[in-house]
Parts: structure tokens; sequence; C-alpha cells
């Protein structure tokens, strides 16, 4: 059996492979979709979603955590406040997160499917939070609840309407009672504990720590979310991040158990060559040496007269001017001619 190879003492340790654009986009844009999907699947009895809305509020009062009123008459109150945090929870959520995936996979390829995991385990975490506790936001609360929806307030200056951050007409397409937990928070979250460990410019670095804490303030002062919402938020993301080594090992099952089972087949077909009697395997091969018997290489090799082959000797039976042990016939070897040669050979 011949020895394996040994691998250069400089060889690079195997990294994996790149991953492929074409595969990676397909993939969040169905896991996407599955989420979309399932939002509006999910939708609640809306009076179970108030329900849930004010046992929240009344669980912050009782611990002091009500920022939200004060903030959303802060964003009321002063449009040069209220109308960037209308843009900013209407774009950011969807325009940041695709950006810093994308800075991920360009960047940091090595690190960008534990990243990409990490995401769409949260994504399906706050699904799951969605179904089980359908949640009505502060801004369709009662109006003597004293929360105001900000966009709706300064719709005329966005793409919104009454649908939160859906455009106008479009409201009936999002299902405005998946309140809890915020994803808006959990998925800036993502983006700013990355930007934070793997951003090398001081900005960069900065901007990690101001987006999650600037959209926590928007998504309140806007009457989106409550504060608990929020903490939910970052909750998932937590649950995400503990659930990245066993979904990716899990996901190595799945994909080694599919090659074996679709490629294993393909493979031995191939490996075992074309069948036997056809006319591919009668066919002779160009320059082909058969494995079965070893070539006979001395069949019809003659030497000229005077002509030796290093190493050979002769017989009894060797005819005249045959080439002997150095020598041709006619010469004076002293093996020929030695008293021991039988007297027929002198």
């Amino acid at each position: 059996m011949p020895h394996a190879i040994a691998p250069p003492a400089n060889a690079q340790p195997a990294t994996g492979h790149r991953p492929r654009w074409w595969t990676e986009l397909p993939l969040i844009a169905v896991v996407y979709a599955l989420y979309s999907v399932g939002r509006l699947l999910v939708r609640g009895d809306v009076s179970t979603a108030v329900d849930h809305g004010l046992a929240i509020l009344r669980l912050e009062q009782a611990l002091y955590l009500n920022a939200e009123h004060p903030l959303n008459r802060l964003f009321t109150s002063t449009p040069s406040l209220g109308i960037p945090a209308d843009f900013a929870y209407a774009s950011l959520h969807y325009a940041v997160t695709p950006a810093v995936l994308i800075w991920m996979f360009r960047r940091r390829s090595a690190l960008y499917r534990s990243a990409r995991v990490w995401l769409m385990n949260s994504t399906l975490l706050g699904l799951v939070g969605f179904s089980l506790m359908p949640t009505c936001p502060p801004r369709l609360l009662d109006a003597s609840h004293g929360f105001v929806d900000t966009m709706a307030q300064y719709s005329a200056y966005g793409w919104w309407g009454q649908g939160a951050s859906a455009p106008r007409g479009l409201s009936g397409m999002t299902n405005q009672y998946a309140a809890m937990p915020s994803l808006h928070v959990g998925w800036s979250l993502w983006c700013g504990i990355l930007l934070w460990r793997h951003g090398r410019h001081p900005l960069v670095r900065a901007a990690g720590v101001a987006y999650p804490l600037l959209t926590t303030v928007i998504v309140m002062g806007t009457a989106n979310h409550y504060f608990l919402d929020a903490v939910a938020g970052a909750a998932v993301m937590g649950a995400g991040a503990l659930l990245v080594k066993p979904v990716t090992r899990f996901a190595d099952r799945v994909k080694a158990w599919g090659a074996a089972r679709f490629t294993g087949p393909v493979a031995v077909l191939f490996a075992a060559g074309p069948p036997h009697g056809s006319a591919a395997a009668q066919r002779p091969v160009s320059g082909a040496v058969s494995v079965t018997a070893p070539p006979n290489v001395s069949s019809g090799c003659k030497t000229s007269p005077g002509e030796r082959i290093p190493g050979q000797r002769t017989t009894s039976a060797d005819p005249p001017g045959t080439a002997v042990d150095g020598a041709s016939a006619g010469g004076a070897d002293p093996a020929a001619t030695s008293d021991d040669a039988p007297a027929a050979a002198r």
C-alpha cells in the first residue's frame, strides 16, 4: 500500500469554503419570506392583543419603567425629532441589517455563517413570540391611555400611512399586533454587536454602540413598542446566539446525509466504469497495459553478433555467436576455456 503524502510544512490549515452569494441570497430570501408570511398567519384576536398590551403597560408602571409616555410626548410635540424618528423606524430596519450582513459576507467571510445562523435563529424565535403572545402596540391603544401615533401624525412627510411602517394602502399586508418581542431592537442589537466586535475603525465601533440604543428610543418614542418589548427583543437575540453551534452542527449533519444519500449512488456508478461486455469495455485503449498479466518484455528480443546484455548468462544450449558474460564466442574467455568445461565445448 502506498504511503500517504504528508502535507508541506508551510501548508495553511483548511478554513472551509467561502460562502457563495448565489446560494446565500435565495436562502435568506426564503427565510425572510417564511417569516413575513408567518407574521400574517399568526394574527391573534384583537381583544387578546389589547389585553396583552395593557398588561405590559401596567407592569411597567408598577416597576417604574414607563419611559414610553415622556418619549412619545417629546416626539409628538417636536416635529424635528418626531419626523426623523419615523423615517428611521420605517427604513433602517430594512436597510442596516442587510448592509451588515453583506459587510460580514465580504469582509469577515470566516464568521459570516455564524452571524447568518444567529440572525435566522433569532428571527424564527421572534415569530414564535408573535404567535404565543400577540400584543397591541401603544399607538393602537385607546387615546385615553395617553399615546399618539407619530407615524399617523407625520404621515404627510413619508410613504407610510396608518399601518406603521407599511406603505399607504398596504397595512393589511402586515401584522400590526406583532409587537412582542421587538425585532427592530433585536436586529439592531445584532448589527451593533457585529460592528463593535469586528469593526476596525473607531467610528464603526461607535456606530455599533449607538445604533441599538437609538433604535430602542425610537420604537418607544413613536409608540410602536413598549420598553419590555425591547427587553424581549434583546433576550431573543441572546437565545439565538446560544443556538448557533447546535443548529450549525445539525445543518452539517443534514448536509452530509443528503450528500451521501443523493450523490453516493452516482459516485459509485461512475467509479464502477462501463458494464462488462459493453462496447466501451471491449474497446482497446491506445497505450493501455493489462493489469492482469505483466507484459513479456523479453519476447522476440535477440542480440546481434558482438552485442552483449549486462548480467546475462549463457548455457550449453546457446548457439555460437551469442554473447557470453561480456565477450563474444570468438574471444578468449577464461571461463569458457577452463579445465572444468566439458571436452565438447573446448
